[in-house]
């Protein structure tokens, strides 16, 4: 069923659908809106955003308009009226209808390879715990190996440390150049990286590969890679696409990995916080994969382990039958809004550029709705606390939110860095992000705040200590820069 009407009569809730939903005659959308959303729509429908801030970083924590926010709260409203009732007629049967909804986003096979998680971090540590397991009960021999991005998400690269390192497996980074200019470049590096392993003797057991990775943000050719690791002999791969789903198109069958995640919450327009995981049906770790939550379903499949994993909000995952309503409501359903993101950032980025005399991270055919855009040499980012210096900076001097990322210059006997119109090294880059909220006034407010602190001299080094504009708690303190938090 759908979000229930605010008096619980559930005769019929606000996509039109019967509660006859219940019983499994439903149809597979909701109705669609006979005109396109308009932009005072969309407007009220994020009026809880901020209005004072530039809202240029959607590719962390997302967003959610007030219709599916509405629809949230009517199913809390639901569950604190009668939690037995709820848990024992609504919740199973309405689960099913999510995943079933992201079953068609996505193209799967079956209904049984698609599970609901708290968020790709919890997808990527069911993966990871029954890879340690491996090691740990035999079926895998110690230095046998996981490959993964340099460029993975932080939390990614800890969880697989944490179970996978402990168990006795190496950890191998495939080193990715940046800026790029090519996907060639990754494929390249992507195929060196395991033809190492073989000629060292180490059988590559997994292989972690984002889909769009975070920081810095490109678009990584996973069908590729995926095809590359079936040549080179890798036991499996897991697709990290946290960014992706709202983003860019997921074909899971096309992709043909073993494992795929992905946030809904980021790019899709769920409240925090939910995410699907996608089994492929003809693994054989399938029926040995397990919530690390174990609670009363243990053992009934990973899709009922992770429907109930104790008394918490479940709300974030019953929601996807308004999120589905919310984008139907755009000219073009998903494709639309992502084709339009995607033009639109590509234009606010190569703006950007522009006025600042530098350049684009990647092509835009390797973006989504994100792209990296290089910054002024002269602002002297040196380091990745540089980098989160000048970001706290630009949020509270100048109400702007952009994540910025630390790029290294380039060491002895490596091709030379990326410069600006002065001649200066670009040390760092903007991720910005466009999302149907964004406006054009959002980028300029950028490009003039980036203009008046390079008029104002402003320069990392010689800037106030790190906690006197930013929190301590931003910091996650590590010996590593690549720890730093980068959602």
């Amino acid at each position: 069923m759908d979000a229930p009407r605010d008096d619980h009569r559930l005769a019929e809730n606000r996509n039109g659908n019967s509660c006859d939903e219940a019983e499994g005659r439903l149809s597979k959308w909701p109705r669609p809106h006979p005109a396109p959303i308009s932009a005072a729509e969309i407007a009220a429908e994020f009026s809880h955003n901020d209005p004072a801030v530039a809202r240029v970083n959607n590719g962390s924590f997302g967003c959610c308009p007030a219709s599916v926010l509405a629809a949230q709260l009517r199913w809390q409203r639901l569950f604190l009226r009668h939690p037995d009732e709820f848990y024992f007629s609504s919740l199973q049967p309405s689960l099913t209808r999510s995943r079933s909804l992201v079953l068609e986003l996505i193209n799967a096979a079956h209904l049984d390879e698609v599970s609901l998680v708290d968020n790709a971090t919890t997808a990527a540590a069911i993966i990871f715990q029954h890879v340690a397991w491996s090691f740990i009960e035999g079926a895998f021999n110690a230095g046998d190996a996981v490959v993964m991005l340099h460029y993975a998400n932080g939390a990614v690269k800890r969880s697989i440390h944490a179970y996978v390192a402990r168990a006795r497996g190496h950890v191998v980074e495939v080193p990715l150049p940046f800026p790029l200019s090519s996907p060639d470049e990754v494929v390249a590096e992507f195929r060196r990286t395991l033809g190492l392993c073989r000629a060292r003797g180490r059988r590559v057991r997994l292989a972690v590969i984002d889909h769009i990775t975070s920081m810095p943000c490109v678009v990584i050719p996973v069908k590729e890679l995926t095809r590359i690791c079936r040549e080179e002999g890798v036991d499996q791969v897991f697709v990290d696409g946290a960014h992706s789903i709202g983003n860019v198109e997921v074909d899971v069958q096309d992709i043909g990995a073993d494992f795929y995640t992905s946030d809904l919450h980021k790019w899709l327009f769920c409240p925090p916080s939910v995410a699907f995981l996608h089994t492929r049906g003809s693994s054989a770790a399938t029926p040995r994969l397990h919530h690390p939550v174990v609670s009363h379903e243990y053992g009934n499949g990973l899709q009922l382990e992770s429907g109930w994993i104790g008394n918490r909000d479940y709300t974030p995952q019953l929601v996807v039958p308004a999120v589905v309503e919310f984008v139907e409501r755009f000219e073009g359903g998903l494709e639309g809004i992502r084709r339009k993101n995607h033009e639109k950032v590509v234009e606010m980025g190569k703006m950007l550029t522009e006025s600042w005399g530098t350049l684009l991270g990647c092509p835009p055919e390797m973006s989504c709705s994100m792209i990296m855009v290089g910054l002024p040499g002269c602002l002297g980012v040196s380091s990745e606390i540089d980098a989160m210096k000048l970001r706290a900076l630009l949020r509270d001097e100048f109400k702007i939110e952009v994540p910025v990322h630390y790029q290294s210059p380039p060491k002895d006997g490596e091709a030379a860095g990326a410069t600006d119109k002065s001649g200066a090294m670009v040390t760092s880059y903007a991720r910005i992000s466009y999302q149907v909220y964004n406006v054009e006034d959002d980028y300029c407010r950028l490009r003039d705040a980036v203009h008046k602190l390079v008029r104002d001299g402003f320069n990392c080094i010689q800037s106030r200590s790190l906690h006197a504009i930013m929190p301590f708690n931003e910091v996650v303190l590590s010996s590593t820069t690549s720890d730093l938090f980068h959602p």
